[in-house]
């Protein structure tokens, strides 16, 4: 774990999210960042080691991201529509990395009940 290469900041930005969690899958050899239960973020390797980091975005904002930057690929070994992921020891510039952490953010927490969200939000 930890090597988040180029992004020593990853870790502490997902968790500075309202109510995040996260939770190391020792048979993933990941850690999932959640909100209410859903996760919005997967930190782990792809089957060459490299790290990555997947993250839920709307399938025509994933799109245009991977046509932009040749480190964000579709989701590995998630639904490819839907979920995107970022290799951490490539060059995608942080503020897009950011940005696409609160994206994924948004929408699992938009996914959520309104009382769960009302829980999260006080």
């Amino acid at each position: 774990m930890g090597s988040v290469m180029n992004y020593p900041w990853l870790d502490e930005y997902c968790m500075s999210k309202q109510n995040a969690t996260k939770e190391y899958k020792e048979d993933w050899k990941a850690t999932k960042y959640l909100v209410g239960g859903k996760m919005f973020a997967l930190e782990g390797n792809d089957n060459t080691g490299r790290p990555v980091i997947s993250l839920k975005l709307l399938p025509e904002e994933g799109s245009f991201l991977r046509d932009r930057y040749e480190d964000i690929i579709a989701g590995y070994y998630m639904n490819k529509d839907h979920w995107n992921s970022v290799y951490l020891d490539g060059s995608v510039p942080d503020d897009i990395v950011r940005n696409m952490i609160d994206k994924s953010y948004s929408l699992l927490f938009l996914s959520l009940t309104k009382k769960a969200q009302k829980e999260i939000t006080g």
